[in-house]
């Protein structure tokens, strides 16, 4: 059988005060395309589905619009595990609806997911805590899947009786997934992990974390798990947290297949995947990375003086800009407004002085108490940020002395 990994959908995310709804549309679409023209046989999305526990209706809408898609109507099945940033209630809220096209959630580590069948042919035959075993549409090998979403300290405890120790937790795991592997996972199946946990081989260094992300690694969080306490059973494992691709263990084919789109300037220039394997019981699983074309790209670029500046905004229309300006001076409202007009997808950008203290020196005067609070606000904003402040942040400056009853 074919199996597409996707995950760290991330929906609903923005970045700073750019909406990436369009973009996500986008390649969600593609992604969809791609299951569809590589006629997978199901469908895995390991964890971080939306970007917060409360995520807008707009992600709400588009999320189970992709999966009801990806679906194709129960024909084939969609298993979508929690996240860090994802709410397990909310993952596991519609379940019974979702059953009806073939869309399985589990939320927490140790989710029993219901036995059921459907006109199509898809039913789960066998489950338990943290496992389902399908039979897909015209294909008689069993699909055997252990689930791990997200778990914390305090999840693992009540789920699998961990006791708040690093050993103690790689243990539990160990021992939860070898007895369910021994259990189910002979050689006459297909036999896949799936979670959002944080891998790694034995002795390797720790990949950095998504920028911007909700770290795994902390207290409260969970810690490390090498890729030695997956059972020898399984043929490959589907991870989610790592927004770049990341092969973890080539032999033993763990994967993270990163995020559709970047989220944050840490993940510039970068490729995106979905990854496809094809796998059959007891042989060797081969892994295809299917690269994503939708969404924009997160530049950053270190301009020196306006000219350069507004020649490659000029020339890198289509993206998203982290901008750098090497400058005698700070940047006056004028220069701002220059590059803002000669580009919509500026995100940040960042004044770099290169004489700063010799600017401030010939710069430096005292506080003139007979301005008003407005003007001394924006003497200070200007000596603070090196540039004057825009309208709204001066409205909203002048709300908030308002209310204060300030005079």
């Amino acid at each position: 059988m074919k199996i597409l990994h996707t995950s760290d959908w991330h929906l609903g995310k923005r970045l700073e005060n750019f909406s990436r709804m369009e973009e996500q549309q986008a390649v969600l679409n593609e992604i969809c395309e791609i299951a569809d023209n590589e006629n997978v046989d199901a469908v895995l999305v390991a964890g971080d589905l939306f970007d917060t526990f409360n995520p807008p209706t707009e992600a709400i809408e588009l999320f189970y619009k992709t999966l009801k898609r990806l679906s194709k109507n129960g024909q084939r099945p969609v298993i979508a595990i929690s996240g860090n940033h994802d709410s397990p209630d909310r993952i596991e809220a519609p379940d019974p609806l979702a059953r009806e096209c073939g869309i399985i959630f589990t939320g927490y580590p140790n989710s029993v997911v219901p036995k059921f069948e459907l006109e199509t042919g898809l039913k789960i035959i066998k489950s338990e805590e943290g496992f389902i075993e399908i039979q897909l549409p015209g294909n008689k090998t069993p699909l055997r899947i252990l689930l791990t979403p997200y778990a914390n300290e305090i999840r693992l405890k009540t789920a699998l009786g961990y006791e708040n120790n690093e050993e103690e937790l790689r243990n539990v795991l160990q021992q939860n997934w070898s007895n369910l592997a021994n259990k189910y996972c002979d050689n006459r199946g297909v036999n896949i992990l799936v979670s959002h946990l944080f891998v790694i081989e034995k002795g390797d260094e720790l990949p950095e974390e998504p920028a911007d992300e909700k770290p795994i690694l902390h207290v409260g969080g969970v810690q490390v798990v090498y890729t030695e306490n997956i059972p020898g059973q399984i043929q490959y494992t589907a991870l989610g947290h790592l927004h770049r691709m990341h092969v973890v263990d080539k032999e033993t084919k763990v994967f993270y297949c990163g995020s559709p789109l970047s989220y944050s300037f840490a993940e510039a220039n970068q490729q995106k995947y979905v990854l496809i394997f094809d796998v059959n019981p007891g042989e060797k699983v081969k892994v295809t990375e299917k690269q994503l074309t939708k969404g924009k790209k997160l530049l950053r670029y270190k301009a020196d003086g306006m000219e350069d500046a507004l020649n490659w905004l000029t020339k890198n229309s289509d993206c998203l800009v982290e901008l750098t300006l090497v400058t005698d001076t700070f940047l006056t409202a004028q220069e701002r407004r220059q590059i803002s007009a000669a580009h919509n997808g500026i995100v940040t950008i960042i004044p770099e002085v290169t004489n700063p203290n010799e600017f401030a020196a010939n710069n430096k005067k005292s506080i003139d108490l007979s301005k008003n609070m407005n003007e001394l606000f924006s003497d200070y904003f200007k000596h603070s940020k090196g540039q004057e402040p825009n309208h709204e942040i001066m409205e909203l400056f002048t709300e908030i002395l308002s209310e204060e009853n300030y005079t």
